[in-house]
């Protein structure tokens, strides 16, 4: 998912909350306490009261984004930009992007490449896909010098294009590879 991708889809927080309620409850609130469906909304806050257990919770407890004061679509984007990385992005950059400090961006990126390999986590990352590209073929020729610098080489042949996309957790095998 690109970046602008992820802007139209969760616009705002409210969008991003919705998402990690059909992923995780598809639907049917459950509590991450006691496991109870016996809960009722407390507030606009999208608070819920579990009738068993006596607590209150929201949809994020128990995941990677629990106990966090960012706004679930830097989440969201955090979760884009690592995926869609060509080799891995650094703290640094991933800091710049997010417009966050090096500490948090760090806790961001360890906290999503942990929930990759979980199983229960990972499931939160559904829908998410992770593409990489490449080019195959081609022959390497000099150019001759024609007064414009040194000699440069290019390619001359015809080169193929091949990319590749895996939905992350699609197979037991590959997700623990995304």
């Amino acid at each position: 998912m690109s970046i602008n991708q992820v802007y139209k889809r969760f616009p705002a927080q409210n969008d991003c909350l919705n998402h990690v309620e059909q992923v995780r409850w598809h639907g049917k609130r459950v509590c991450p306490y006691c496991k109870s469906t016996k809960v009722s909304p407390v507030s606009a806050e999208r608070r819920y009261h579990c009738n068993g257990c006596n607590t209150s919770f929201s949809v994020i407890v128990g995941t990677i984004f629990h106990h966090t004061h960012l706004d679930l679509q830097k989440w969201f984007l955090a979760i884009s930009l690592i995926l869609n990385a060509t080799k891995s992005i650094s703290t640094r950059q991933l800091a710049r992007d997010l417009e966050v400090n090096k500490n948090t961006a760090w806790r961001i990126a360890t906290q999503i490449r942990e929930a990759m390999a979980e199983t229960e986590q990972r499931t939160l990352l559904q829908g998410i896909v992770a593409s990489d590209e490449t080019q195959a073929g081609g022959k390497l020729c000099k150019e001759g010098d024609n007064g414009k610098g040194p000699n440069k080489t290019r390619r001359r042949t015809k080169i193929a294009r091949v990319a590749g996309m895996l939905e992350c957790g699609a197979t037991r095998e590959h997700s623990q590879s995304c």
